[in-house]
Protein backbone atom coordinates (compact mmCIF):
# COMPACT_ATOMS: atom_id res chain seq x y z
CA UNK A 1 0.00 0.00 0.00
CA UNK A 2 1.49 2.96 -1.07
CA UNK A 3 1.42 6.60 1.02
CA UNK A 4 -1.57 8.95 0.55
CA UNK A 5 0.13 12.07 -0.80
CA UNK A 6 -1.67 15.32 -0.13
CA UNK A 7 -1.10 19.00 -1.79
CA UNK A 8 -2.44 21.97 -0.52
CA UNK A 9 -3.71 24.26 -3.51
CA UNK A 10 -6.89 26.39 -3.80
CA UNK A 11 -6.13 26.72 -7.46
CA UNK A 12 -8.45 24.73 -9.96
CA UNK A 13 -5.41 24.53 -12.51
CA UNK A 14 -3.10 23.35 -10.43
CA UNK A 15 -5.56 21.01 -8.27
CA UNK A 16 -6.82 19.30 -11.65
CA UNK A 17 -2.37 18.71 -12.68
CA UNK A 18 -1.62 17.26 -9.25
CA UNK A 19 -4.79 14.39 -9.39
CA UNK A 20 -4.06 13.55 -12.80
CA UNK A 21 -0.37 12.68 -11.56
CA UNK A 22 -1.32 10.87 -8.72
CA UNK A 23 -1.72 12.80 -5.77
CA UNK A 24 -4.41 11.03 -3.74
CA UNK A 25 -5.51 14.15 -1.65
CA UNK A 26 -6.20 17.78 -2.44
CA UNK A 27 -6.19 19.68 0.25
CA UNK A 28 -7.99 23.23 0.68
CA UNK A 29 -6.74 24.96 3.88
CA UNK A 30 -9.29 27.19 5.54
CA UNK A 31 -6.97 27.75 8.75
CA UNK A 32 -6.11 30.73 9.83
CA UNK A 33 -7.62 31.64 13.50
CA UNK A 34 -4.24 32.12 15.73
CA UNK A 35 -2.03 30.20 12.65
CA UNK A 36 0.21 33.75 11.88
CA UNK A 37 1.09 34.24 16.02
CA UNK A 38 2.34 30.77 16.01
CA UNK A 39 3.90 30.54 13.12
CA UNK A 40 5.25 34.07 12.90
CA UNK A 41 8.76 33.86 10.89
CA UNK A 42 8.01 30.12 9.57
CA UNK A 43 8.75 29.70 6.47
CA UNK A 44 5.44 27.60 6.11
CA UNK A 45 2.15 27.63 4.06
CA UNK A 46 -0.33 30.10 5.21
CA UNK A 47 -3.01 30.00 2.71
CA UNK A 48 -6.79 31.05 4.23
CA UNK A 49 -8.81 29.34 1.04
CA UNK A 50 -12.47 29.89 1.79
CA UNK A 51 -15.63 28.02 0.91
CA UNK A 52 -15.81 29.30 -2.06
CA UNK A 53 -12.37 27.37 -3.15
CA UNK A 54 -13.94 23.89 -2.03
CA UNK A 55 -16.85 24.12 -4.47
CA UNK A 56 -14.39 25.03 -7.33
CA UNK A 57 -11.61 22.72 -6.58
CA UNK A 58 -14.76 20.27 -5.52
CA UNK A 59 -16.09 20.68 -9.54
CA UNK A 60 -12.75 20.01 -10.75
CA UNK A 61 -11.93 16.54 -8.80
CA UNK A 62 -13.04 13.51 -9.26
CA UNK A 63 -10.53 10.63 -8.44
CA UNK A 64 -8.70 12.65 -5.51
CA UNK A 65 -10.24 13.00 -1.87
CA UNK A 66 -11.19 16.40 -1.35
CA UNK A 67 -9.76 17.40 2.03
CA UNK A 68 -10.68 20.43 3.98
CA UNK A 69 -8.74 21.78 6.92
CA UNK A 70 -11.33 23.85 9.19
CA UNK A 71 -10.42 26.31 12.17
CA UNK A 72 -9.77 25.49 15.84
CA UNK A 73 -12.95 24.61 17.07
CA UNK A 74 -13.88 28.56 18.19
CA UNK A 75 -17.52 30.19 18.67
CA UNK A 76 -18.67 32.82 16.28
CA UNK A 77 -18.52 36.44 16.65
CA UNK A 78 -15.44 38.88 16.02
CA UNK A 79 -16.06 38.21 12.09
CA UNK A 80 -15.64 33.85 12.67
CA UNK A 81 -18.18 32.35 11.73
CA UNK A 82 -18.39 29.70 14.52
CA UNK A 83 -17.31 26.19 14.40
CA UNK A 84 -20.71 24.44 13.47
CA UNK A 85 -21.22 27.14 11.01
CA UNK A 86 -18.00 26.73 9.47
CA UNK A 87 -18.04 22.86 9.60
CA UNK A 88 -21.94 22.82 8.04
CA UNK A 89 -20.69 24.43 5.30
CA UNK A 90 -17.30 22.96 4.44
CA UNK A 91 -19.38 19.93 4.44
CA UNK A 92 -22.14 21.57 1.81
CA UNK A 93 -19.51 22.75 -0.57
CA UNK A 94 -18.47 18.93 -1.36
CA UNK A 95 -15.55 18.08 1.52
CA UNK A 96 -14.72 14.37 1.60
CA UNK A 97 -12.30 14.42 4.45
CA UNK A 98 -12.56 17.57 6.99
CA UNK A 99 -9.10 17.84 9.03
CA UNK A 100 -9.43 19.60 12.62
CA UNK A 101 -5.94 21.61 13.82
CA UNK A 102 -4.89 22.82 16.95
CA UNK A 103 -6.91 21.62 19.51
CA UNK A 104 -5.88 20.73 22.82
CA UNK A 105 -8.09 19.09 24.86
CA UNK A 106 -10.34 15.79 24.22
CA UNK A 107 -13.61 18.10 24.59
CA UNK A 108 -12.42 20.07 21.77
CA UNK A 109 -12.14 17.16 19.58
CA UNK A 110 -15.80 15.39 20.54
CA UNK A 111 -17.49 19.01 19.81
CA UNK A 112 -16.01 18.43 16.39
CA UNK A 113 -17.05 14.99 16.05
CA UNK A 114 -20.98 15.52 17.34
CA UNK A 115 -20.97 18.76 14.69
CA UNK A 116 -19.26 16.62 11.76
CA UNK A 117 -22.02 13.78 13.11
CA UNK A 118 -20.41 11.10 10.78
CA UNK A 119 -21.51 12.84 8.01
CA UNK A 120 -17.77 13.22 5.98
CA UNK A 121 -14.31 11.68 6.90
CA UNK A 122 -12.74 13.17 9.96
CA UNK A 123 -9.01 13.71 10.43
CA UNK A 124 -7.19 15.02 13.41
CA UNK A 125 -4.18 17.17 13.40
CA UNK A 126 -2.27 16.49 16.50
CA UNK A 127 -0.13 18.81 16.82
CA UNK A 128 0.16 20.41 20.40
CA UNK A 129 1.92 19.02 23.26
CA UNK A 130 -1.55 19.31 25.88
CA UNK A 131 -3.20 16.79 23.09
CA UNK A 132 -0.05 14.35 23.21
CA UNK A 133 -1.14 14.42 26.74
CA UNK A 134 -4.47 13.44 26.91
CA UNK A 135 -3.84 11.80 23.37
CA UNK A 136 -5.68 8.16 24.86
CA UNK A 137 -8.95 9.73 25.96
CA UNK A 138 -9.02 11.52 22.49
CA UNK A 139 -8.36 8.07 20.40
CA UNK A 140 -10.93 6.46 22.38
CA UNK A 141 -13.84 8.92 21.25
CA UNK A 142 -16.33 7.65 18.69
CA UNK A 143 -15.84 8.88 15.01
CA UNK A 144 -12.02 9.54 14.86
CA UNK A 145 -11.41 8.22 10.93
CA UNK A 146 -7.23 9.43 11.32
CA UNK A 147 -4.56 11.08 12.76
CA UNK A 148 -1.66 13.43 11.56
CA UNK A 149 0.81 14.43 13.07
CA UNK A 150 1.58 18.03 12.61
CA UNK A 151 5.63 18.23 12.98
CA UNK A 152 5.51 22.11 12.39
CA UNK A 153 3.68 23.52 15.34
CA UNK A 154 4.14 20.44 17.65
CA UNK A 155 7.90 21.18 17.16
CA UNK A 156 7.20 24.85 17.96
CA UNK A 157 5.58 23.42 21.30
CA UNK A 158 8.25 21.70 22.41
CA UNK A 159 10.50 24.55 21.86
CA UNK A 160 12.44 22.42 19.35
CA UNK A 161 14.69 23.71 16.88
CA UNK A 162 13.83 21.45 13.48
CA UNK A 163 10.12 19.74 13.62
CA UNK A 164 12.17 16.52 12.66
CA UNK A 165 13.76 16.09 16.29
CA UNK A 166 10.05 14.95 16.94
CA UNK A 167 11.27 11.60 14.78
CA UNK A 168 14.46 11.28 16.06
CA UNK A 169 13.78 11.70 19.49
CA UNK A 170 10.97 9.04 20.02
CA UNK A 171 7.96 11.67 20.20
CA UNK A 172 6.55 10.20 16.83
CA UNK A 173 7.11 6.53 17.62
CA UNK A 174 5.60 7.07 20.97
CA UNK A 175 1.67 8.42 19.23
CA UNK A 176 2.13 5.51 16.18
CA UNK A 177 1.97 3.15 18.49
CA UNK A 178 -0.85 5.18 20.46
CA UNK A 179 -2.42 5.29 16.67
CA UNK A 180 -1.89 1.67 16.30
CA UNK A 181 -3.46 0.56 19.42
CA UNK A 182 -6.61 2.15 18.77
CA UNK A 183 -6.45 0.98 14.53
CA UNK A 184 -6.51 4.18 13.53
CA UNK A 185 -4.57 5.04 10.60
CA UNK A 186 -2.05 7.36 10.95
CA UNK A 187 0.79 10.20 9.07
CA UNK A 188 3.15 12.31 10.10
CA UNK A 189 4.77 15.46 8.70
CA UNK A 190 5.47 16.65 5.37
CA UNK A 191 8.26 15.60 2.76
CA UNK A 192 9.55 17.43 -0.09
CA UNK A 193 10.60 15.85 -4.05
CA UNK A 194 13.40 13.46 -3.66
CA UNK A 195 16.91 14.01 -2.77
CA UNK A 196 15.41 17.29 -1.39
CA UNK A 197 14.85 19.31 2.62
CA UNK A 198 17.20 19.84 5.20
CA UNK A 199 16.23 16.60 6.06
CA UNK A 200 16.39 14.36 2.91
CA UNK A 201 13.22 12.87 1.55
CA UNK A 202 14.38 9.38 1.30
CA UNK A 203 15.27 8.78 5.22
CA UNK A 204 11.84 10.50 6.24
CA UNK A 205 10.03 8.21 3.25
CA UNK A 206 11.62 5.38 4.95
CA UNK A 207 10.45 6.63 8.66
CA UNK A 208 6.95 6.61 7.10
CA UNK A 209 7.48 2.51 6.13
CA UNK A 210 9.10 1.81 9.66
CA UNK A 211 6.11 3.31 10.96
CA UNK A 212 3.46 1.85 9.77
CA UNK A 213 2.12 5.36 8.23
CA UNK A 214 -0.80 5.75 5.19
CA UNK A 215 -0.21 9.70 4.83
CA UNK A 216 1.95 12.61 4.24
CA UNK A 217 1.17 16.50 3.24
CA UNK A 218 4.01 16.75 0.02
CA UNK A 219 5.71 20.48 0.95
CA UNK A 220 5.66 23.35 -0.66
CA UNK A 221 9.21 22.85 -1.74
CA UNK A 222 8.00 19.55 -3.85
CA UNK A 223 6.51 22.12 -6.38
CA UNK A 224 6.91 25.59 -5.33
CA UNK A 225 4.56 27.60 -7.65
CA UNK A 226 6.11 30.78 -7.05
CA UNK A 227 9.11 29.90 -8.78
CA UNK A 228 6.95 28.29 -11.67
CA UNK A 229 4.68 30.11 -14.32
CA UNK A 230 4.62 27.34 -16.79
CA UNK A 231 1.17 24.99 -16.81
CA UNK A 232 3.71 22.59 -18.29
CA UNK A 233 6.40 22.79 -16.07
CA UNK A 234 4.14 22.08 -13.00
CA UNK A 235 2.74 19.18 -15.01
CA UNK A 236 6.24 17.74 -15.39
CA UNK A 237 7.17 18.59 -11.82
CA UNK A 238 3.92 16.87 -10.37
CA UNK A 239 4.75 13.78 -12.51
CA UNK A 240 8.59 13.24 -12.39
CA UNK A 241 8.35 13.93 -8.28
CA UNK A 242 5.29 11.46 -7.62
CA UNK A 243 6.54 8.81 -9.65
CA UNK A 244 10.07 8.99 -7.96
CA UNK A 245 8.40 9.32 -4.53
CA UNK A 246 6.50 5.91 -5.87
CA UNK A 247 9.49 4.40 -7.06
CA UNK A 248 11.40 4.79 -3.78
CA UNK A 249 8.16 3.29 -1.61
CA UNK A 250 8.18 0.51 -3.57
CA UNK A 251 12.10 -0.36 -2.41
CA UNK A 252 11.19 0.76 0.97
CA UNK A 253 8.73 -2.15 0.49
CA UNK A 254 10.82 -4.42 -0.51
CA UNK A 255 13.96 -3.55 2.27
CA UNK A 256 12.49 -3.29 5.60
CA UNK A 257 16.01 -4.82 6.99
CA UNK A 258 17.08 -1.38 6.26
CA UNK A 259 14.54 0.30 8.78
CA UNK A 260 16.48 -0.21 11.72
CA UNK A 261 19.65 1.41 10.46
CA UNK A 262 17.50 4.59 8.61
CA UNK A 263 16.45 5.71 11.79
CA UNK A 264 19.83 5.53 13.45
CA UNK A 265 20.81 7.89 10.25
CA UNK A 266 18.19 9.72 10.80
CA UNK A 267 18.81 10.61 14.55
CA UNK A 268 22.72 11.30 13.68
CA UNK A 269 21.29 13.91 10.23
CA UNK A 270 19.10 15.65 12.85
CA UNK A 271 21.24 15.68 15.38
CA UNK A 272 24.06 17.24 12.71
CA UNK A 273 21.02 19.73 11.64
CA UNK A 274 20.43 21.53 15.12
CA UNK A 275 23.90 21.37 16.23
CA UNK A 276 23.69 18.87 19.00
CA UNK A 277 26.93 16.56 19.39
Amino acid sequence: MSLKLMYITNRVDIASIAEECGVDRIFVDMEYIGKADRQGGMDTVQSHHTIEDIRMIRSVVHKAELLVRCNPIHEAGMGYLGSEKEIDEIISAGADIIMLPYFKTAEEVSRFLRIVNRRVKTLLLVETPEAVKVIDEILSLPGVDEVLIGLNDLSLGYGKKFMFQLLADGTVDYLCEKFKAHGIPYGFGGIASMGKGLLPSEYVIKEHYRLGSTCAILSRSFCDLRKMGDPEQVSNTFRSGVRAIRLFEAYCRETPHTYEQNRIEVQRLVAGIVGEK
